[in-house]
């Protein structure tokens, strides 16, 4: 059996030796034989990360790939690192198993969902899976600034390409370019950010660059660099003011892609802003913790309620899941922000169980295409009556994303809740119950409508602030038949798997000894230098209080309130005139014109360099 030092580059190497397999044999192998070898790779990196967890312990496993480490002297000394360092703590080895698991169950939903074709281009698509398993993966665990950057763009590259998936459409097409374009463009504002750091570092290694500002007083070329680097990430997180390509894309893209995007890469780009700033920046020579605070607490906050406003404005059901993610992202970067243990234990346990919940959701939105060519929750009104158990599983979706207890979702709200009161008190704990009321009470609305035909048929609004989900191309193209059983088995066992997180002790209390471990910066230079580390820091709290459940029950209570209400005939006045002043202006603002986006990219990063460089 492999040692855990070797179980790194093999989780790596397993996702893209699979890719290369299905490559060259797909094209002679039949549909059947592609999906069992697809299978068996995704199953086989998903117990390779849970080993490598398992025997991660307390500590870190650290390899430097083919013996390529520091060359000049003692490493404790600064020797300078030219190879490839992986490192394995809980928490990155934890996003990487998170991402596997995912991968293994859209690869199970997906035997049946569309008609791969044979021949030349037989096995594109699960070799393009796995591409992005083994971009995700090496970004969970790289240990070097540069790779991460490497890592992080083959994620990208895949997922502008399976988004873009179905040529044959232009609507795909243009979400992937978008996309593509965009993430392209913040991609290089990082490359150029690492370029500074190493000019003035020599280094490459997160430990290595941590250790090298550390001796060195902040400037202000190191805050444009911090900044420049962090551009990456946070467009791949879709915080505000970079989010404006993730909904375009999630309309588009198939709807076992949409559950990986919204499950796992997104949620990626969240743990990158943490890992960079802890790893590198902590420090007293990096980026003030108070300015980082500040203005994360700032993106985070806007980011929530941007996207909870404007997923219930939504009746194309894609685009209403995409904003309810960008509402949750915004949650994720507020306990983030918080720069604490307690905080990001909160974000990591709801990071879990948010990403069961909303893959569900997706595939079970792919069920609704399968069968009527259309996510339009208008042109549904009670079409789906038949799709019993896809409603039941879709209202239980909706309650888990509103924080219902005992989901994931709601312990993961809970801790973050107790752990943002202790900053400001009331203002971000309501924050968290307001945006996941008006996130989950979107899909339980939507469910109430197309799957219990609840209220009368909504009327068109020309000029309204939403967007039609009709006309959208089948998956399947054979709209006679039923679901095949992975399209509604998969989405149970992922609403199982969060409520898993939330009952399951376990859970929480490994995610918190992961989030206190992850924050200890002086403890990560120490591993990767094979040094003694510091003391360890309390671990946080990771048990249910009663404040949480009933924090919970609020906030689900609320949103079934508001599913309740909209479905009554609309009453004109109040919402009227917040429609007409507040979400038509923001729906304005996602224009789908690419012009637009690329200057609101540019926009968010003039903001962030004058923020952190006000506050050096």
């Amino acid at each position: 059996m492999p040692s855990t030092a070797n179980l790194l580059p093999l989780a790596v190497a397993i996702p893209l030796l699979g890719a290369v397999l299905l490559t060259v044999a797909g094209r002679r192998l039949p549909r059947a034989a592609t999906d069992v070898l697809t299978t068996g790779c995704a199953a086989l990196e998903a117990a390779c990360l849970a080993l490598l967890r398992a025997r991660t312990g307390d500590g870190r496993a650290v390899d430097w790939v083919a013996g390529w480490g520091p060359p000049d002297g003692n490493p404790a000394q600064g020797g300078r690192s030219v190879g490839v360092v992986l490192v394995a703590d809980r928490l990155g080895s934890g996003v990487a198993l998170l991402a596997a698991l995912l991968v293994l169950a859209v690869v199970v939903y997906s035997w049946r969902y569309f008609d791969e074709p044979t021949g030349e281009h037989g096995g594109m698509f699960p070799a393009l899976l796995l591409l992005f398993e083994a971009g995700m993966v090496g970004f969970a665990l790289t240990g070097d600034l540069f790779d991460a950057f490497v890592f992080f763009e083959l994620m990208g590259a895949c997922a502008y390409a399976l988004t873009g998936y179905r040529i044959e459409d232009p609507r795909p097409l243009h979400g992937a370019l978008t996309f593509g374009i965009v993430n392209s463009l913040a991609a290089y504002c990082s490359l150029l950010g690492i370029g500074l750091l190493y000019a003035r570092t020599g280094q490459l290694g997160l430990a290595q660059l941590g250790q090298a500002l550390d001796g060195r007083r902040p400037d202000l070329l190191v805050v444009c660099a911090f900044v420049l680097v962090l551009t990456g990430p946070l467009v791949k997180a879709a915080a505000v003011p970079f989010h404006f390509w993730l909904p375009d894309a999630h309309a588009v893209a198939p709807s076992p892609v949409c559950m990986l995007l919204s499950g796992a890469m997104v949620e990626l780009g969240v743990y990158g802003v943490a890992r960079i700033y802890w790893t590198v920046f902590a420090g007293p020579g990096g980026v003030p913790q108070p300015a980082f605070r500040a203005t994360m607490l700032v993106v985070g906050s806007l980011t929530a309620l941007v996207g909870a406003v404007l997923c219930w404005q939504q009746r194309h059901l894609k685009r209403l899941l995409a904003f309810s993610t960008i509402g949750h992202i915004g949650l994720f970067l507020i306990g983030v922000a918080l720069l604490d243990p307690a905080g990001l234990a909160g974000t990591a346990v709801y990071v879990a169980g948010h990403a069961g919940a909303k893959a569900a959701l997706f595939g079970l939105a792919g069920v609704l295409l399968d069968r009527y060519g259309s996510v339009d929750e208008h042109g549904l009104h009670g079409k789906a009556r038949e799709l019993v158990l896809p409603g039941v599983l879709f209202g239980v979706g909706g309650l888990a994303l509103a924080g219902l207890p005992p989901f994931g979702t709601a312990l993961g709200k809970a801790l973050s809740e107790a752990a943002a009161g202790e900053r400001l008190p009331v203002l971000l704990p309501a924050l968290y119950v307001v945006v996941s009321a008006i996130t989950g009470g979107a899909v339980l609305r939507a469910g109430l409508r197309v799957f219990a035909g609840a209220g009368q048929t909504p009327r068109e609004r020309p000029g309204g602030p939403e967007t039609s989900g009709e006309g959208e191309e089948p998956e399947i193209r054979d709209p006679t038949r039923q679901p095949p059983w992975p399209m509604t088995v998969v989405p149970g066992v992922l609403l199982l798997a969060s409520l898993a997180v939330g009952v399951l002790p376990g859970i929480g209390r490994e995610l918190a000894y992961a989030a206190r471990l992850f924050t200890d910066h002086g403890g990560y230079l120490a591993a990767a230098y094979q040094a003694a580390p510091p003391p360890p820091a309390p671990v946080p709290p990771s048990d249910w209080t009663t404040e949480g459940v009933l924090l919970g029950l609020l906030s689900a209570l609320l949103a079934a309130g508001l599913a309740a209400a909209a479905v009554q005939p609309p009453h004109p006045g109040l919402g009227a005139a917040l429609n007409r002043r507040l979400v038509v202006p923001l729906r304005r603002l996602h224009s789908g014109r690419l012009g637009d986006y690329v200057t609101w990219l540019a926009v968010g990063l003039a903001a962030l360099l004058l923020a952190f460089a006000g506050q050096r």
